[in-house]
């Protein structure tokens, strides 16, 4: 069952229960023949468990929680009940039940999960699909293969060309249609070395002839990207700023041809672990796909 829709906010919860609950726990354990601590009442908590601590205003600290958890309430696809979930903390906090056993909630969670998963699948496929059709007739777009691939030049290069099976040396940037960047050789640390045919279909075929110093957008349906697979969003259409920094690596060619190449250096196997923000993003407004995109004015 999906289960890739992490709500951050419930994960903090859970993480700080747990915490305390390990103290509590730790603070029970006692050498044999020892006496065990007497329960501390209200009035004789330390200062440590009042109010306030020196320094700090629990009550902004406590605010500040409640807002995390607001934030990261908007989960793709799900609608959450927020007067309930205050009901649920106060009645938690002073030690009443929950309305569902444990069992009940995860099913009920799975379940929820996989539905609005579906619907966000179904709604990016629409979009993509919308998206392409009307792209494609957009000035300088080149569509190599029907429905699932096209691309523009941005800038001509004028070095080596990068070869059908080649290892080229890039800098690219991921987005979805509405803009949101999903990863980038920047934040990997700069250019990175590509193994194109370790690569989704969409972007060994739309990279491969690009020549060094070139810079193409490419416009990937899911058909030739992730589809329902991955950690990216469902049935996403993904568009690539690629530059071609160097044609072709042959110590990586090399490396590669002998099985040496580090896992690391695989594209595909960096889009796999992209992360998101640490505060999960609502999905992209998928199903009003943006206007196509002008290609640049050509050059003179």
């Amino acid at each position: 069952m999906f289960m890739k829709t992490r709500l951050l906010a419930l994960v903090a919860l859970t993480a700080f229960t747990a915490c305390e609950t390990k103290k509590t726990d730790d603070s029970k354990k006692h050498k044999e023949g020892e006496v065990a601590i007497a329960e501390v009442s209200e009035t004789t908590k330390p200062a440590s468990l009042q109010t306030n601590v020196e320094g700090i205003d629990i009550d902004k600290v406590s605010e500040t929680l409640g807002n995390f958890i607001g934030r990261n309430l908007k989960t793709a696809g799900i609608q959450f009940n927020v007067d309930s979930i205050i009901k649920g903390v106060r009645e938690g906090a002073a030690g009443k039940p929950a309305p569902l056993s444990d069992a009940d909630y995860e099913k009920a969670m799975g379940e929820l999960q996989q539905k609005a998963y579906n619907t966000l699948a179904e709604t990016n496929l629409e979009a993509a699909n919308k998206f392409m059709a009307e792209n494609k007739n957009a000035k300088g777009v080149v569509e190599l293969t029907p429905g699932t691939l096209q691309y523009t030049i941005l800038e001509e290069g004028n070095g080596p060309v990068v070869p059908e099976h080649g290892v080229p040396l890039i800098n690219y940037v991921g987005k979805y249609i509405d803009g949101t960047v999903f990863g980038s050789s920047e934040n990997a640390g700069g250019p990175i070395t590509v193994p194109i045919d370790q690569t989704i279909p969409g972007f060994s075929k739309g990279i491969a002839g690009m020549k060094e110093g070139e810079k193409r957008r490419l416009f990937v349906h899911p058909d030739a990207g992730y589809g329902r697979t991955g950690q990216l969003l469902p049935n996403a259409l993904l568009i690539f700023d690629i530059e071609v920094v160097k044609a072709t690596s042959p110590e990586k060619e090399a490396a590669l041809a002998h099985g040496a190449l580090d896992d690391d250096e695989d594209l595909d196997d960096d889009f796999d672990n992209a992360e998101f923000d640490e505060q999960p993003k609502a999905a992209p407004k998928a199903a009003e796909a943006p206007k196509p995109a002008e290609a640049p004015a050509d050059k003179k």
